[in-house]
């Protein structure tokens, strides 16, 4: 195995565990910041690690403007002072109402926020006009998702302009979210921005000849991150998410990303019920489980292996090798999704130096922390 992940003493680590190396994310957001080319056009998201500590580390490297999609997230931000925070996500209901209240708790925190629709824009007025707050307010433009959004185009146009006649709500750009490119090649990748972009710029230069200013675009995430990055487009932020853990899905597919996997699991041999057969307490209740069966996580240091099945606490193998793993054996494994896997664990073993330094708590993988 990589000595990079060896670990000198794993007594007080149990298993299935989730494993954050402490150099390797430093590095990874090193890494971040000089794809970016400058701080002022980073907003990374921090979904994939929801940790007060990583963002710190952000913080501690000038990271200062944000991305999240839940309400929990956005106040664990606004819980380590982070001065600029987007919640990419449509509110609806009581979160209308919440995302007021956080604005009036932590008012040294920008808050932003997304909307795609007219219903959705006046129910958030409505709520900031009850506490007497403002909000900004970015349209979520579906630029080929079709997840959430609205079309770059004449209701995206009308929709803007309605943010700047309601209360409470201050127009301030566009979400450009490209989720459905993940194209292996660059080049490929390349070419769906450019084409995607068109529509959008129109958009914006018809609003601002309007008398709309349109101050910033976030774009990307992070597949098309390197061709974001790119871009000489005023007012662009990108927003990276997973390449502050990295994982293997992305690390298997874009060859051209510097980054280095720093989130791994220990997972201990519980059974050898046939002689090439090796039963591990990875289970997908430990583990992503949207990529397919059987493809969701590396093992590293074992040979030749198949799997075989993987139920709520147990993953099944068969390996010629089996032999060498006999009951209480440990091994290490790459996540195909950090980021669902992140959230699957309440902490995180701290590693530096190849030795264990303490937990962080995944904080934000619950719904609600105080509002």
């Amino acid at each position: 195995m990589n000595t990079q992940y060896q670990i000198a003493d794993t007594s007080a680590i149990f298993s299935p565990a989730l494993l954050f190396y402490k150099d390797l994310i430093r590095r990874n957001i090193a890494a971040i910041i000089e794809t970016a080319g400058a701080l002022d056009r980073l907003r990374p998201h921090v979904k994939t690690h929801k940790t007060r500590e990583v963002v710190r580390m952000q913080l501690e490297a000038g990271i200062t403007k944000f991305k999240c999609a839940t309400l929990a997230e956005a106040e664990m931000l606004a819980t380590c002072s982070a001065p600029d925070v987007l919640l990419a996500y449509p509110l609806v209901g009581p979160n209308c109402g919440r995302f007021a209240l956080l604005c009036a708790k932590y008012p040294q925190t920008r808050f932003s926020v997304l909307v795609d629709h007219p219903a959705g824009a006046k129910a958030l007025s409505e709520a900031m006009k009850r506490t007497g707050q403002q909000a900004e307010v970015l349209i979520d433009l579906d630029v080929g998702q079709h997840r959430t959004g609205v079309a770059a185009g004449p209701a995206a146009a009308e929709l803007y302009r309605l943010l700047a006649s309601l209360p409470g709500l201050k127009p301030a750009g566009f979400h450009v979210y490209d989720g459905h490119n993940h194209q292996e090649a660059l080049g490929d990748r390349r070419q769906a921005v450019e084409k995607l972009l068109a529509p959008v710029l129109e958009l914006r230069a018809l609003l601002e000849k309007d008398g709309l200013p349109v101050p910033r675009i976030v774009g990307g995430g992070t597949p098309t991150f390197p061709v974001w990055a790119k871009l000489k487009i005023p007012g662009l932020e990108c927003s990276p998410g997973t390449c502050v853990l990295h994982d293997h899905g992305y690390g298997s597919k874009f060859n051209e990303m510097t980054f280095t996997p720093a989130a791994l699991l220990l997972t201990r041999v519980i059974s050898r019920p046939t002689p090439t057969r090796v039963t591990l307490d990875l289970g997908y209740k430990a583990v992503a489980s949207d990529p397919p069966a059987g493809q969701r996580l590396i093992l590293l240091d074992v040979p030749d292996y198949q799997t075989v099945l993987q139920n709520e606490e147990h993953l099944v193998i068969e390996t010629p090798a089996a032999d060498k793993f006999p009951p209480g054996t440990e091994v290490y494994a790459v996540p195909t999704h950090i980021c669902p896997t992140c959230a699957m664990h309440r902490q995180a073993y701290v590693i530096q130096n190849g030795k264990l330094t303490g937990q962080w708590d995944i904080v934000a993988r619950d719904r609600a922390l105080s509002i």
